[in-house]
């Protein structure tokens, strides 16, 4: 019986690794199908031509690349502005007791009960009054903003998790609170600031309304607004390059998500007891 047991979760595991894999697959399927294949009642996985100029098509339609860039800029700068306020901010609201810690919280609860459709009125009166409403930069602080209270809600969630024990024993062998901050938390917090800074990345790359809304030139446009623009003034959708696009879209997401995985598993040994 125990066998079995083996083969049993390699089997699960693979059927959950297709299952989560397959909308990637599909895609990548349609962005190499023509048109009329892909609006054909004909389903299959593979093409039965394979159509690569959906990708020169894509590259071409609606600045695809110059989309990318701002994609990149709004996601890279509001993630990083993300963990410098959250990681001192979430120190404070994990080790502070009373009436502190009980209106951070609150906030925090309170900011994430409204609905996107509720704060975006405010938020662009706000950047109207101080001129960035046509502008990355003001979109990048309204992606700080609205990610910033979940991101402290994780980090502080991490920072709980590290005993007290720790930093007193670093405060008695004589070194002082920066210190220990520097060489004894941040080691141990490394994994919950790679996970709060991914959550941030893909928040702000895959973010549609409040761009929607903010953003009125073409060239600012980021990925998921010149994405929509595959769609005709009819409704008639060119499948084929969104498809490609979409596929596109996507590698910049991989490639941060493989580099801050090697992060994390760094951060996980940084954080282990040497014997």
């Amino acid at each position: 019986m125990r066998s079995l047991v083996r083969p049993a979760q390699y089997a699960a595991l693979a059927f959950y690794v297709l299952f989560l894999g397959f909308p990637l697959l599909w895609l990548i399927s349609a962005s190499v199908k023509s048109s009329g294949e892909l609006n054909s009642l004909t389903v299959s996985l593979l093409p039965q031509e394979w159509h690569w100029e959906n990708y020169a098509q894509a590259l071409a339609r609606q600045g695809l690349v110059r989309s990318a860039w701002n994609s990149v800029f709004v996601a890279l700068v509001s993630t990083a502005l993300v963990v410098l306020v959250a990681l001192p901010a979430s120190y404070v609201l994990a080790r502070l007791k009373g009436r502190v810690r009980t209106a951070g919280v609150g906030w925090i609860l309170v900011s994430q009960v409204f609905p996107v459709i509720l704060v975006i009125l405010p938020l662009f009166l706000v950047l109207r009054t101080i001129g960035l409403t046509d502008s990355l930069v003001g979109l990048t602080l309204v992606h700080t903003t609205y990610t910033l209270p979940f991101a402290l809600w994780m980090l502080q969630g991490y920072v709980s998790g590290i005993p007290v024990d720790l930093e007193e024993a670093g405060a008695m062998d004589g070194a002082d609170r920066l210190t220990v901050l520097r060489l004894i938390i941040l080691p141990l917090l490394a994994p919950g600031v790679v996970a709060t800074a991914m959550f941030s990345f893909v928040s702000s790359w895959n973010e549609f309304f409040f761009a929607l809304v903010l953003l009125q030139s073409p060239e600012n446009y980021t990925l998921p607004i010149t994405l929509k623009m595959f769609i005709g003034g009819e409704g008639k959708v060119a499948l084929g390059p969104l498809a490609a696009g979409s596929v596109l879209a996507a590698i910049p997401s991989i490639v941060f998500f493989s580099i801050m995985q090697k992060k994390l598993t760094g951060g996980l040994m940084a954080g282990a007891v040497k014997g």
